[in-house]
């Protein structure tokens, strides 16, 4: 069976490792010596409200979450905390700060592609009177001024003195670009040009990073969310780590006019029943489960740091090598480009269908750009093998020795011929 597998570089759901799934498998039939399988038995068995408590131990001690921190398993995606943490964190707002006239209150937002320009969108839907403030645009900073291509400078973001919320997507993954997580680097999130509170209302969406390295100054965040498909199993499971001041009676915030809360995106809600009051994702989190008992053998975030640096930088290079021969071309302004999902464009007439069509002739697929940017996208998240990295980047590299590809000819160039 596993030799008939193809090597899944897709965006999403993503790959998982063999093992995973043929474990995965046995407990779909026989959980926990239960004699039921894990999509059979009820969530409020002992069995699985002891498993759920280990995968939140595994979180906690892989990332090292302190203890003013609590760890909720949660439905509805990303997308679904674009909703949850401006109504929350309003809430939070509204608490603090009872008199405080709507237009007074601030929600700042990062935009460094289109998962955090949705996010801002959202937050515009949700705000009511408050003000949603653009404390920068990266595709200002580009040269047609649309493009996400870059992570902005650090002297660019204008964040406001007391907003209820300030926001960022740690990894773009349709447009390929990422934050630096050494903090040294222009690229890294500017933590120097935050608000000095001692509670930052910091909200990180790692979706598409989490647990693909250490997330920086994580004790400093308010909340910090990720959807499960990417790095650690199947959609359906959110898991959201959030600062115990962060997680308030939504109605009595309400009483004082703020926004009410769905009672399914209240984190107080979810905090109070050990994340079930109702029935959660049970087998994505049973499959996340596995993934972390792995990763805690391999060697934790520490181990896929070593081995997902390497990764990208074998990719980045053969990316340079096909850009100096002019025929590839990155997406994203060198030191803002994604561990996770690199994007780039094949130059030439047809040339991107060759390049796809070759590569799912060697068995790679879910290598095509997303339709909003186009081009190539290698997502490389942690399932994704050195050795199948090291497939990838043989073949790109034979593709670019083909005699019959030449490198495009620019209109101008034609001119002067």
């Amino acid at each position: 069976m596993a030799d008939s597998r193809v090597i899944n570089f897709g965006a999403g759901p993503s790959a998982l490792p063999v093992s995973i799934l043929e474990e995965a498998g046995k407990g779909l039939l026989n959980f926990e010596g239960t004699g039921m399988g894990i999509a059979e038995i009820s969530h409020r068995s002992k069995e699985f409200s002891a498993y759920i408590s280990t995968v939140e131990a595994q979180i906690r001690d892989q990332l090292s979450v302190p203890p003013t921190h609590s760890i909720l398993f949660l439905q509805g995606g990303g997308t679904g905390q674009f909703s949850a943490v401006v109504l929350n964190m309003l809430a939070r707002h509204r608490l603090l700060h009872p008199d405080l006239p709507e237009e007074a209150r601030v929600l700042d937002y990062v935009l460094t592609g289109s998962w955090s320009a949705a996010a801002a969108k959202e937050a515009r839907r949700l705000a009511g009177g408050a003000t949603v403030n653009v404390a920068v645009d990266a595709r200002t900073l580009s040269a047609d001024g649309k493009s996400f291509d870059r992570i902005p400078p650090h002297d660019t973001y204008a964040f406001s003195s007391d907003p209820a919320l300030i926001y960022y997507c740690e990894n773009e993954t349709v447009s390929g670009v990422q934050f630096s997580h050494d903090e040294s680097a222009p690229e890294s999130f500017p933590f120097d040009r935050l608000p000095k509170n001692s509670l930052l209302p910091l909200v990180g969406d790692y979706s598409s990073s989490f647990m693909s390295r250490p997330i920086p100054r994580l004790a400093d965040h308010a909340i910090i969310y990720a959807g499960a498909q990417k790095n650690l199993g199947p959609a359906g499971l959110t898991i959201v780590i959030v600062r115990q001041d962060c997680i308030v009676d939504v109605d009595a915030a309400a009483k004082l006019g703020a926004i009410p809360v769905p009672i399914g995106y209240a984190y107080k809600t979810f905090a109070e029943q050990k994340s079930m009051p109702n029935t959660p994702p049970v087998f994505a989190v049973y499959v996340t489960g596995l993934v972390l008992k792995r990763n805690a053998e391999l060697g934790g975030v520490a181990y896929y740091e070593a081995v997902n640096k390497r990764k990208q930088e074998k990719v980045y290079k053969v990316l340079r090598e096909g850009e100096g021969k002019g025929l590839l071309k990155g997406h994203v302004k060198p030191g803002s480009g994604s561990w996770m999902n690199v994007v780039f464009e094949v130059l030439g007439e047809g040339a991107e269908a060759r390049f796809l069509a070759g590569a799912e002739a060697k068995g790679m697929k879910g290598l095509k750009g997303h339709r909003s940017v186009g081009g190539i996208r290698v997502s490389l998240y942690n399932a994704i093998t050195e050795e199948q990295t090291d497939s990838l980047v043989d073949y790109i590299r034979e593709f670019l020795n083909q005699p019959p590809l030449v490198p495009p000819t620019l209109p101008s160039e034609s001119l002067k011929a």
